[in-house]
């Protein structure tokens, strides 16, 4: 969210620059919280197996630990400026950050598989909120 607040007409009226990692911490929780909430709200809502496969839960599970992979990795790391240690250096920094994005785009595409490979299955409804439910998910790792 680094050039996210920056666009805004109002830059004048607000000083962002010492909130902006405030507020961006507190949107990415948001969507995470409603992320989840989502995806519990279906799994009360859908109990049974028949209705409510619960192996869909692994798409999410993915998409947090990419969004914990995502979020362990900072801007001077990946850059070289603070990390000169550790296994691999700065390149095993990248290729922790290039993993957790693969996990977090991948948890996004079988997502959309199971909102489209069932689309005229009973529940719609239902495929339609994890669809969303891992969509926040997915964005809050970009905001934070």
């Amino acid at each position: 969210m680094s050039g996210f607040l920056e666009g805004l007409r109002c830059s004048e009226c607000i000083d962002w620059g010492e909130k902006r990692n405030t507020i961006a911490s507190i949107a990415a929780g948001v969507l995470f919280f409603t992320g989840w909430w989502i995806i519990i709200d279906a799994a009360v809502i859908y109990p049974r197996m028949d209705e409510f496969n619960h192996s869909y839960h692994a798409c999410g599970v993915i998409a947090t630990i990419a969004f914990l992979m995502i979020n362990a990795v900072s801007n001077g790391q990946v850059r070289g400026d603070s990390y000169s240690e550790g296994c691999l250096g700065q390149t095993g920094a990248r290729i922790w950050l290039f993993i957790g994005f693969m996990l977090a785009f991948g948890s996004l595409i079988a997502s959309m598989w199971i909102l489209f490979g069932g689309y005229v299955a009973k529940v719609v409804f239902f495929r339609i909120k994890f669809s969303l439910y891992n969509k926040m998910v997915l964005w809050q790792s970009f905001l934070s």
